[in-house]
């Protein structure tokens, strides 16, 4: 499996599926790895893709330094891979907090970017939570019992063979992670980077108890300028484990809808 040096050296690892020629970058979210989208990749067809999956450091099998868990560093990780990787141009899918780390890689690098796909995004303005559900998060590092009250409250359609693969994946995530992650995330405050996004970009949104529609649309859909909202009842924040089917398609759809890569 391939893996590269960040800008502070640590080392990101990532796998690829496909050949392409169309180049998709798909960045997990907190307490995950890339792993998480390993529901949606069985279900998916990749004919004419390349599909390229790191693991943001502190997970999977990139490195776990004490340090360097911000938005920007996150995105500096993410951008090293696509770069190592040879995107030349790319559409980028992020869930959760990769879903602001899409936001942020898009706004970056508006040239290269070709297509926004955001599953259940936590705004780029960030998403404080209540004291008691903060505390919950932020402690939940190898903590299993947390971790699956988490997703207890974030999931609607989680089978019992689902939850114990993200368990085991939230298991691996290193402490530092969880915790700088999760202060990242929750805190944001890069809103003022959104205008610079130009490609198109499909915000998908749930029956997640965390960032309902209506406040996905206006967080996230109203500053983006050529986003829209497709909503997919019935699942709660991990749509690409609960219904993967249902969101290949709407990923599949999307990249179709951009024509030759």
């Amino acid at each position: 499996m391939p893996t590269v040096a960040s800008s502070d050296q640590t080392p990101i690892h990532y796998r690829v599926v496909g050949d392409g020629p169309r180049n998709v970058l798909l960045v997990h979210g907190w307490m995950m790895s890339g792993e998480v989208f390993n529901d949606l990749l069985a279900v998916m067809d990749t004919t004419g893709l390349r599909l390229v999956i790191p693991d943001l450091r502190g997970s999977g099998g990139s490195g776990a330094p004490a340090g360097g868990y911000t938005l920007e560093q996150h995105a500096r990780d993410v951008l090293a891979v696509a770069d190592h990787a040879g995107l030349k141009r790319f559409t980028v899918v992020g869930h959760s907090m990769g879903g602001q780390l899409a936001q942020w890689v898009a706004a970056q690098e508006p040239a290269r970017v070709d297509g926004v796909v955001l599953f259940n995004t936590v705004p780029a303005a960030g998403l404080p939570l209540p004291p008691d559900a903060a505390g919950l998060f932020r402690t939940s590092a190898n903590d299993r019992e947390k971790q699956k009250t988490i997703l207890g409250l974030a999931c609607k359609q989680l089978s019992p063979e689902a939850l114990e693969r993200l368990l085991k994946v939230g298991g691996g995530v290193a402490k530092a992670s969880i915790e700088g992650s999760f202060d990242a995330w929750t805190g944001g405050g890069f809103a003022a980077k959104l205008a610079s996004i130009t490609a198109p970009t499909l915000v998908v949104a749930t029956d997640d108890p965390f960032l309902p529609p209506a406040f996905l649309r206006e967080a996230v859909v109203r500053p983006i300028q050529n986003a829209r909202l497709a909503y997919l009842p019935g699942p709660g924040h991990y749509p690409q484990v609960e219904r993967p089917a249902e969101t290949a398609a709407l990923l599949t759809s999307f990249l179709a809808g951009l024509g030759r890569a």
